[in-house]
């Protein structure tokens, strides 16, 4: 059975998302230059992800529960599931994440496979840092994983006022 792909838009702190799916599975997320108003009727794993993101954005979440789909190379596969171990408020290097993988020969491999990530957020590619603890690459802007890793980090800014 094949469903109908929906789309909605989706207003974050650090930026518009579009988010891709159907009624049983998200297929991408991405940062979007526009600014779309949302989907007033979004259903299924939409609605979900859009309730998910919100209490993700307000810190309220820490794991996504959601049907994804990616569309990639079984590479890409092993690499985005790889990713979705990487718990709420950690990083890994791309070498560590190459010799989970089980080749530390294919850092290269595993950061495009990184940088081709189709789910952002949800497939926490932005938790991937050089071995030195630099914030290398990320598809939505090198801001973004900083802004991400900041929110996720147990040591966040407390403001005074």
């Amino acid at each position: 059975m094949v469903f109908k792909t929906e789309t909605t838009y989706y207003k974050s702190p650090i930026g518009t998302l579009e988010i891709k799916g159907d009624s049983k599975e998200i297929h991408s997320i991405y940062f979007i230059d526009d600014d779309f108003s949302t989907a007033l009727e979004v259903t299924g794993e939409l609605k979900k992800c859009v309730q998910q993101l919100d209490e993700y954005f307000t810190g309220n979440r820490k794991e996504f529960e959601l049907t994804l789909n990616p569309k990639g190379t079984e590479f890409q596969g092993k690499v985005w599931t790889e990713l979705l171990k990487v718990p709420f408020g950690k990083t890994r290097s791309y070498l560590e994440q190459s010799k989970k993988l089980g080749d530390v020969k294919a850092i290269r491999a595993v950061a495009s496979a990184n940088g081709r990530n189709p789910i952002s957020i949800i497939i926490p590619c932005h938790r991937i840092i050089g071995s030195d603890g630099s914030l290398t690459g990320y598809a939505g802007g090198v801001w973004r994983k900083k802004w991400l890793l900041e929110h996720e980090s147990e040591n966040k800014q407390q403001s005074l006022f």
